[in-house]
């Protein structure tokens, strides 16, 4: 199973035109794309997250602004990412549980592996340590 990682997305362009970044099925994305969905707006005081899930991964992109993301495996680690480059993506598995608080302006895209499912969502901390550590 993958931990939680970056990914460096293509970066097409300059500075006097401008850039575009671009994720096609089944390049740089570890898992075939169900689902896209995006985050804005958020306060910089809100923690969002503080889930873990059973089945789905996803890719986290901070397509504008910055957000903090703190992972954290069923073992104890921990990992700390700051997304704010537009073509950098962070890799998030089915196994970590993970909180995101973001700049004012920052815009979330998210890559996801499966439909929305509340049923895939681990949402008690405690249930997160007893179901990733029994596996």
């Amino acid at each position: 199973m993958l931990n939680p990682h970056l990914i460096e997305f293509p970066k097409l362009g300059n500075p006097e035109i401008g850039y575009i970044s671009v994720v096609e099925q089944n390049t740089f994305v570890p898992f075939d794309i169900q689902r896209i969905y995006w985050t804005y707006y958020t306060p910089e005081s809100i923690v969002r997250g503080r889930h873990a899930h059973h089945e789905t991964e996803q890719v986290l992109i901070a397509a504008a602004g910055r957000i903090t993301v703190l992972t954290e495996l069923a073992d104890g680690t921990m990992q700390t990412f700051r997304l704010d480059d537009p073509n950098v993506g962070l890799y998030v598995p089915p196994h970590a549980w993970h909180t995101m608080q973001y700049s004012h302006s920052a815009v979330q895209l998210v890559l996801s592996s499966v439909l929305y499912n509340e049923a895939d969502y681990i949402r008690d901390y405690d249930e997160f340590r007893r179901v990733w550590q029994a596996k």
